[in-house]
């Protein structure tokens, strides 16, 4: 199936490694211009140097997305080097994990940075590049947000992750009117390189083997095992494409259906 987004440009956050890193190698590989964003200088121009070497057009750009001249003067690079941009993934936000933590023993200060980077952040990147996309009458947003949103055990996870879905609405009823399509993707537990640390590390000290610790982890998922990146990568790049016009301010899970609950 051809996609269409062949020659368009996209911004992802969070894009030096993990899963926004295998959502920009597989828009690249459907002939999309890529800009990464992270923190780390370092990080990101060498992922974006991963990607020229495979023979795409790919550019690393730096910006804490807590700060708004930071975003601000990161967008104006990719769109300056791009020409504009048409598509934007956001996925910068401190990963989940850890176990689950009693809500008298949580710190207001822990959720007050959950909120300024995973819900402002991608509001302000959303900001930053919508005016563009309204002036071209196309564009689309994507917002990772996860699936802690369906489960308690972590509030602040369920409280960040709801609010996602919550602002990713309603941008879409907002925005949808002018040609821009906003979604939100919730993964759950993805083997990243981070979650593969964890099941080295947890593994050892349960005295299991990690496949084991895989398995465990993989418990409420109904097809069996966690989900790759790529897998994940594979429905924002639909999302992200013209073909996805039929999809507008909904939730799309990605964790490889959790057993049990009905959603409708």
């Amino acid at each position: 199936m051809d996609l269409k987004l062949a020659g368009k440009r996209a911004l992802v956050t969070g894009g030096s490694r993990g899963l926004g890193f295998a959502v920009a190698e597989e828009l690249c590989g459907e002939g999309v211009r890529v800009a990464l964003l992270a923190r780390d200088a370092a990080a990101v121009e060498s992922a974006a140097a991963g990607l020229r070497a495979a023979g795409h057009d790919a550019i690393g750009v730096v910006a804490d997305t807590a700060q708004d001249r930071q975003v601000e003067s990161a967008v104006a690079a990719a769109t300056e080097r791009f020409g504009g941009i048409d598509i934007l993934v956001n996925g910068a936000a401190k990963a989940a994990g850890g176990p689950a933590t009693g809500f008298l023993a949580l710190h207001d200060d822990d959720l007050r940075s959950e909120m300024e980077t995973k819900v402002l952040g991608y509001l302000r990147c959303a900001r930053a590049v919508a005016p563009q996309m309204i002036e071209s009458g196309w564009g689309r947003i994507i917002n990772i947000g996860g699936l802690a949103m369906r489960r308690t055990g972590s509030v602040f996870g369920s409280v960040r992750n709801v609010a996602v879905a919550a602002m990713s609405k309603n941008l879409a009823d907002e925005l949808g009117p002018k040609g821009v399509n906003v979604t939100v993707v919730h993964p759950w537990v993805t083997e990243t390189e981070g979650v593969r640390d964890m099941i080295r590390d947890r593994s050892a000290a349960q005295g299991i083997t990690e496949a084991e610790f895989a398995q465990d982890l993989a418990a409420d998922v109904s097809v069996g095992r966690l989900i790759r990146p790529s897998e994940v990568a594979h429905v924002v790049t639909f999302l992200a494409s013209p073909l996805s016009v039929a999809i507008n301010g909904e939730a799309v899970a990605t964790g490889g259906g959790l057993s049990g609950p009905i959603f409708y």
